[in-house]
């Protein structure tokens, strides 16, 4: 990857999702914008803010999708991550971090 890239795998989750009454809602709905959850798989060499297996939040409207090895990756500024889920103990934060 270079300069502040990201490579990222969306989570298994991202497919469909259940609503509290327990109906099965279809990846192909469309629900308002809503942000997704991946994993960070590698990182340019100007990306500060991330590490390698953590877990961010995006928009999935900025973003592009390439095919490595028959899986897809979605491909990420470091600027269009909203926020980390698991921040690494220790390490200091700028407020991004749930």
């Amino acid at each position: 990857m270079l300069h502040d890239r990201l490579l990222v795998e969306l989570d298994d989750d991202a497919s469909e999702r259940r609503s509290s009454a327990g109906i099965v809602i279809p990846a192909t709905a469309v629900v308002g914008k809503r942000l997704a959850w991946a994993v960070v798989v590698a990182a340019g060499q100007h990306v500060r803010q991330l590490e390698i297996g953590d877990r961010v939040l995006f928009d999935p409207e900025e973003r592009a999708e390439v095919e490595l090895e028959a899986r897809t990756y979605l491909l990420l500024r470091e600027k269009d991550v909203h926020a980390v889920a698991q921040p690494h103990a220790g390490r200091e934060g700028t407020g991004l971090y749930l």
